[in-house]
């Protein structure tokens, strides 16, 4: 962990210093800030190892189903492995850097002195998987048209690409209306599909036909709601890039869905699956004693990270008015005794996630905000909440179950609020009771959810919880059709555009997005704001820890914890490289640099 640590400081030094605002020629790679890490002529990713064999199958367990093959807009639900294993992207991620990309279906990107045009070339030898060639036609119809029918995120940031025009045979060049030092990054990132694939066909509508990528590989045989297969191409064109070297090992890639967490595990120990990531670590210390694993069949392993911890827990919908007033959502946050939830669910092994960046530098930390995180705040004090300025920190019980000290606490404010117990029943002056539903996709942390409702009925809160399946909760969820949940935002050490599409004020109307809760609030679009159009390293982190501050202490969220290791079981023949990125068991690792042993 300590090694993990070090080389993130190491990083973010080293782009301070490499930092070069100047125009710069056509590169083999960009960072957000300053050069990228691996010089033109790296071999392979630090993570990878370039001599892996290639061959044999892997197989993953997945819960739910899906109902189509197109993962890029709202409708319907597609395996994530499409993004991952069939389509491309102009640019590519080095996982063990906290924001560098760096060529794949583009061989060179080149910027204006601050970024206010990107220009790309296509590698000539750049071509789908049914031999026909990318072409800057398909990329520029690929952008228009993710922005106009796909998902809300892509159109967020296309908002503010003024143009797009084709340069040359294989290159292009597009001009941004606003500063945005992320959105050239963004635009590399974006995937690229073939045009003439998708003539005659409504692109927005969900379906079952399997789509043409440049990728690695092409989707195989499937049955909805039991099992999707990916083939590797043996004629993928960027099979010797040295962004690929040593990655996409494996002959065949399976999902196999499941209808539970349960059934999913029994067949892990059955040994119908290859890999299980286990969230538990009360589970991993007392289930994984079957005998594949004291056979040895089955290696445990421990990933260490260093990335940020993100959030999850319980979200209030702002958008009802019981959870308008923050006081009312302070009690709540009182009344959750996460020190007892942990100890007889995870064996107190979880750190809380004490804000939304927790586990690295872009934290907004302990005390009161100082320094250029307070100047940036200050402008907004009279918009945050009281206690936005000082220390503030998450309430602590002594972990015993009655939680008697928050409790107390959790009546006052909820008094202070107007409610008030009336013959058991939490009461507001119009004698209106308390009450709100949680809405669980089937089998989502309902033990967890069982502790909680059991101490706001101690309150007089009347809380009922509601089971769906994933399709129903899906769509609630993106209409924003619940009173709480439970959500995950992932973070990672570039935060960007994203945040917008996840605490932007758009999303209190416009379904689609991640603000789940609702946020309308200034100051964080001011900071988000701040930290896309500033090329200042120190400035990028003031802003996120500013940003930090106002999540956290608006009380949207009740938090849980978070693995500040991750918990991967595995068959014995699979092998990983011991040098490990930055993120540890995230994207791009598993399975992506992993291999069969041969024999």
């Amino acid at each position: 962990m300590t090694r993990i640590f070090g080389r993130v400081v190491a990083g973010f030094l080293a782009l301070v210093l490499g930092m070069n605002l100047a125009a710069a020629e056509p590169t083999h790679g960009i960072a957000m800030y300053g050069d990228p890490s691996l010089p033109p002529d790296f071999v392979s990713l630090p993570y990878a190892n370039p001599d892996a064999p290639k061959g044999g199958t892997i197989v993953f367990g997945e819960t739910g189903g899906f109902d189509s093959l197109n993962p890029y807009i709202l409708k319907g639900r597609a395996p994530w492995g499409i993004q991952s294993h069939v389509f491309e992207t102009l640019m590519a991620r080095n996982w063990d850097e906290p924001f560098s990309l760096y060529g794949l279906l583009a061989e060179s990107i080149e910027t204006g002195p601050e970024r206010e045009w990107v220009a790309f070339t296509l590698r000539p030898e750049a071509k789908f998987s049914d031999g026909s060639p990318v072409t800057v036609e398909d990329v520029i119809w690929s952008m228009e048209t993710l922005a106009e029918e796909g998902q809300p995120r892509y159109r967020n940031a296309w908002e503010k690409v003024r143009s797009i025009d084709q340069t040359g045979e294989r290159s292009f060049r597009l001009d941004f209306s606003e500063p945005d030092s992320e959105l050239p990054l963004i635009i590399g990132l974006r995937p690229i599909l073939k045009k003439a694939d998708w003539e005659g066909v409504d692109f927005a509508q969900s379906s079952l036909r399997v789509p043409t990528g440049s990728g690695p590989y092409t989707i195989g045989a499937f049955e909805p709601g039991r099992y999707i297969r990916f083939e590797r191409n043996p004629e993928y064109w960027g099979r010797d890039l040295p962004i690929n070297r040593g990655l996409n090992n494996f002959d065949t890639i399976r999902y196999d869905y499941f209808v539970d967490s349960g059934v999913l595990f029994q067949a892990f120990t059955a040994g119908a699956l290859s890999v299980y990531r286990e969230s538990s670590p009360a589970r991993w210390a007392s289930e994984f004693g079957f005998p594949a694993v004291t056979s040895g069949a089955v290696v445990k392993a421990e990933i260490p990270h260093g990335r940020p911890s993100g959030m999850e827990g319980f979200v209030f919908n702002l958008r009802r008015p019981i959870f308008q007033d923050w006081r009312v959502r302070d009690a709540l946050l009182h009344a959750f005794n996460f020190e007892f939830v942990n100890q007889t669910l995870n064996g107190g092994a979880f750190p809380r996630r004490a804000s939304y960046f927790a586990n690295s530098a872009l934290a907004m930390g302990e005390g009161p905000a100082e320094g250029r995180v307070r100047e940036l705040l200050e402008p907004f004090a009279d918009s945050l909440l009281p206690d936005a300025l000082e220390a503030y920190a998450l309430p602590a019980s002594d972990g015993s179950p009655r939680n008697r000290s928050n409790m107390r606490r959790a009546a006052q404010l909820l008094a202070g609020a107007g409610w008030t117990v009336q013959d058991g029943v939490l009461r507001d002056a119009s004698g209106a009771p308390f009450a709100f539903d949680i809405l669980l996709m089937n089998g989502q942390d309902e033990a967890v959810t069982n502790v909680f409702v059991d101490a706001l009925r101690q309150l007089g809160i009347q809380v009922g919880v509601q089971l769906v399946d994933q399709a129903q909760y899906n769509e609630r969820r993106n209409d924003y059709d619940y009173d709480m949940i439970i959500n995950t935002w992932n973070m990672s050490l570039s935060p960007g555009n994203e945040q917008m599409l996840y605490w932007g004020s758009a999303g209190v109307t416009e379904p689609g997005t991640r603000n789940y809760m609702g946020v309308a609030s200034p100051a964080a679009e001011a900071m988000i704001a701040h930290m896309l159009e500033t090329r200042d390293e120190a400035e990028f982190v003031a802003s996120v820890r500013a940003l930090d501050r106002v999540l956290t202490t608006g009380r949207y969220v009740i938090p849980f914890g978070f693995p500040d290791v991750s918990y991967v079981a595995y068959k014995a023949d699979l092998r990983h490289p011991e040098t490990l990125p930055v993120y540890g068991d995230w994207i791009g690792w598993l399975p992506e640099v992993w291999w069969q042993e041969p024999g």
